[in-house]
């Protein structure tokens, strides 16, 4: 075999955002930024169809805690353990440190949580409880002192945000929620609008408008990613199950039509199998599902046949997805060959589903091949590593006299003489 070959290619393409959306964003923006909570409120009445509160007060939140079914309480307070007992080791993973280069020179860094972070919470079809937990938890773990929470208000909602979202967002740990979507959203945790301090860090999934909104903000506040529809890919050989494997390709499609799924195999059978079942499970699938799932495996799904191994390895880092799944013999082999990924998920017991959810590592990800140049959502995007250095008369001579050659060969006359002048006045 020359190359891979295509069982099944893409037969459409991901809808990029086009530029009437970074017009319409960059206005709305521009409104919020003038005009503050009076167009906030505006839009949340003519966008988010909420005629109710913005901001949730504390017995929304406690009467939402008593309408939340006990199993759900304990199923949330199990997955928000594993995600809490993740970020906890990540954090712990990197420390300040200081190390004296010579005698007398002194460095260091220390680790500052920004301030104040901005979560978005997604919500419109789904009712995004694990974005509340991976967003908020993994800002407090990593020293935050305030962390807002903004959420689309539902009219089916009492307090407007679902109640199983507020119970998340207060177990959490979020400081402030406010029944707000979209732009808007976004905006006012950015300005500071509503009585929040302005966020350093603006994270958490969203629609074009949410992505692009963080997008435009980027550089005046930080930014987890820009993110793109999500994306999964599968690398399977002849021992995985074909069933399982549709299942995994499937369960990821019903994200919308615009999210893409891939299958790199070595093994014939398993790719005409699963290209057989995949549709076939979409259709088992209530609505609005499986018309999501469909679309997405019907115009953007593919299943690409490789030679051995290390050609479905050099496909997978070329793809570069958000989550990468191995079903395959020999996990130890990928897992040290994989460059390019989110997250990825080894063995067949392990699903996409569980990182989505429940099992404990960041779901907010890298999309559209970012994996290539970026990681995921964790506490080191909300912490700044920060340097230091301090200098005493052992160090001086040596150090005074490198730095003014440097700087002279430059041209930097003015930095030079900032050196000579230590020489004088500190080195005796």
């Amino acid at each position: 075999m020359s190359g891979p070959e295509f069982i099944k290619r893409a037969t459409s393409h991901i809808i990029e955002a086009d530029r009437s959306l970074t017009d319409t964003v960059a206005r709305l923006l521009a409104d919020l930024e003038r005009e503050g909570e009076a167009a906030a409120n505006r839009m949340a009445r003519t966008l988010d169809k909420w005629e109710g509160d913005v901001i949730v007060p504390p017995e929304a939140i406690a009467r939402a805690h008593a309408r939340v079914p006990q199993q759900l309480k304990d199923d949330i307070a199990w997955a928000h353990e594993n995600i809490h007992r993740f970020a906890t080791a990540q954090r712990e993973s990197i420390r300040e440190t200081e190390v004296e280069l010579r005698p007398g020179l002194f460095a260091g860094q220390r680790l500052i949580p920004v301030q104040a972070a901005g979560c978005y919470v997604p919500g419109g079809r789904y009712s995004h409880i694990a974005s509340a937990m991976m967003t908020v938890t993994t800002a407090k773990v990593a020293g935050v002192p305030h962390v807002a929470a903004v959420s689309p208000p539902r009219a089916d909602a009492p307090a407007g945000v679902p109640d199983a979202i507020l119970y998340t967002l207060d177990l959490c740990g979020a400081d402030r929620i406010l029944a707000l979507g979209g732009v808007q959203g976004v905006a006012a945790m950015a300005y500071g609008l509503f009585g929040l301090p302005k966020a350093d860090i603006l994270v958490g999934p969203g629609n074009q408008y949410v992505a692009e909104a963080k997008r435009l903000l980027y550089g005046a506040v930080g930014i987890d990613m820009v993110a793109g529809p999500t994306d999964s890919l599968i690398v399977a050989d002849a021992s995985a199950d074909p069933q399982v494997v549709a299942w995994d390709l499937i369960g990821q499609a019903e994200h919308g039509a615009n999210s893409p799924v891939w299958l790199i195999t070595d093994a014939p059978d398993l790719a005409r199998e699963v290209a057989r079942l995949a549709p076939l499970c979409a259709d088992t699938l209530p609505e609005p599902n499986r018309s999501a799932a469909r679309a997405s495996w019907e115009g953007l799904g593919e299943i690409i046949l490789c030679a051995d191994r290390e050609e479905m390895a050099m496909q997978a880092d070329r793809i570069a997805p958000e989550h990468l799944h191995v079903q395959a013999a020999d996990l130890e082999w990928w897992k040290q060959r994989l460059r390019a990924y989110g997250s990825l998920f080894l063995g067949e017991e392990a699903t996409v589903a569980f990182g989505d959810k429940a099992a404990g590592t960041n779901h907010v990800l890298p999309t559209s091949g970012a994996a290539r140049y970026t990681g995921g959502l964790s506490v080191h995007k909300f912490l700044k590593t920060v340097t230091w250095q301090r200098v005493d008369a052992r160090a001086l001579p040596r150090l005074a006299a490198v730095t003014a050659s440097i700087s002279r060969f430059e041209g930097m006359e003015g930095h030079a003489r900032t050196a000579d002048i230590r020489l004088e006045k500190f080195v005796r």
